[in-house]
């Protein structure tokens, strides 16, 4: 198959209606719950295994991710250092990226026919850019090793059992399972919450991650697709850097994601509206700056600051700086008096922009919350609560910053659960 898409009867082994009973049994068709999938029957070819996913599509993130070119996993081989690009779930993802990590996850795909490339940022795309390469071999992998896959019929509810799982469907038919995974994404509205809480299951409430700001200010009007490419960044106590991009609506790129990746929760709490302050050119001091303009009011003073950037700014950027410090135009260095010096060393270091909103980081969307870390076992991904309950993907308290880390820890905890599963 070369589509993320199933007819609603579903395909592999068996009939157009889900199996009365099962060994074991995934809710979620994304990346987590597919890779268990296929994990669990290489390792286990004679079990039955059913996939329930109650979009008409499957594996809908993997397909828009990367802007539709799938942004697999990122090129960081030390588990211990990729593990630092999870603002939640640094830790308990130390051991499961010891077993599986970026280079698995390549060579995996790879050993499947699908080649990979590595972009000078460390991210990992399909080498023809195509989401559908990735889509088309996960579920090429579980049809052909007979998975039970079933496309609009989620799992509306799940009771534990002396034999395992009674499971009811969102069609309305019941199945029992021996094992259970819950890999529902992090949608607020998944069902994966409500059936992990009534499982006995604490839920940290999901909140946004990764997000861009909604900014109104004149020094950025009219500057959309204008970046920097290093700038610190500072709000609610958290601070970040790397480059940034002006906006129609504010500001975006990467030391915004990451901002917002680690404030994800008090920014949340904050409504949304908070003073953002941000230092254009880190790599200099305020006392190098001064110094700066000083030379250049005594070497240059007949020249215009207007057309002559400083600290490799964008001209257009650095001309709306010197307007907001009251530098016109047509002033000359000659003609620059203190005042306008400090308010321009001001802006350049430390200028206060009012965030007044977010907006998802184009269509992807990653939440902060999930299932309470401390009740899983990361060892196999089973629940310290419910015997013979697996739990995988965002639908966990774990996000990553931009750049495949989301993906890559779906694939790992899925592959994880995948192998405890076949074992059971």
């Amino acid at each position: 198959m070369s589509r993320a898409q199933t007819p609603p009867g579903g395909s592999g082994r068996g009939s157009a209606s889900a199996p009365p009973e099962c060994d074991i049994a995934i809710a979620g068709g994304g990346a987590a719950g597919f890779f268990a999938a296929v994990t669990a029957v290489e390792r286990s070819p004679d079990a039955s295994i059913l996939l329930l996913e109650k979009s008409p599509e499957l594996l809908a993130k993997v397909t828009i991710s990367g802007g539709g070119r799938c942004n697999v996993t990122h090129a960081e081989f030390d588990p211990d250092r990729l593990a630092e690009h999870y603002p939640r779930g640094a830790r308990e993802l130390r051991g499961p990226l010891h077993r599986w990590q970026p280079g698995d996850t390549i060579d995996w795909f790879e050993a499947r026919g699908v080649p990979l490339k590595t972009e000078a940022d460390g991210r990992v795309f399909p080498t023809d850019d195509r989401a559908a390469s990735i889509t088309g071999c996960l579920l090429d992998q579980a049809c052909q090793q007979g998975v039970h896959i079933h496309a609009q019929t989620g799992l509306r509810s799940a009771t534990r059992t002396e034999e395992g799982f009674a499971l009811t469907l969102s069609n309305g038919t019941h199945c029992r399972a021996r094992r259970l995974l819950l890999a529902t994404g992090g949608n607020a509205a998944s069902s994966g919450y409500k059936i992990a809480a009534n499982l006995g299951h604490t839920i940290e409430p999901p909140v946004p991650s990764l997000f861009t700001f909604h900014i109104s200010d004149p020094r950025i009007d009219g500057l959309a697709g204008v970046s920097v490419e290093h700038a610190r960044v500072r709000a609610a106590g958290l601070q970040q850097q790397g480059a940034l991009l002006i906006t129609h609506w504010g500001l975006s790129g990467p030391a915004i994601l990451r901002l917002s990746a680690w404030g994800a929760r008090r920014l949340h709490d904050l409504a949304y509206a908070f003073s953002l302050e941000i230092d254009w050119v880190p790599d200099t001091s305020e006392e190098e700056v001064r110094d700066r303009l000083a030379q250049q009011r005594q070497d240059h003073g007949a020249a215009q600051p207007a057309r002559h950037p400083l600290f490799r700014l964008p001209a257009r950027l650095w001309r709306k700086l010197l307007l907001h410090a009251g530098i016109y135009a047509k002033a000359r260095w000659s003609g620059l008096r203190s005042e306008q010096a400090e308010r321009l060393v001001a802006e350049l270091k430390r200028g206060r922009f009012e965030v007044t909103g977010r907006s998802l980081n184009k269509e992807e969307f990653v939440t902060c919350g999930g299932v309470r870390l401390s009740e899983v076992d990361f060892r196999t991904m089973e629940s310290r609560v419910c015997p013979g309950l697996f739990l995988a993907g965002e639908l966990l308290d774990i996000d990553g910053v931009t750049g495949g880390f989301n993906l890559q820890a779906a694939w790992t905890t899925g592959r994880i659960a995948g192998e405890a599963m076949a074992a059971g």
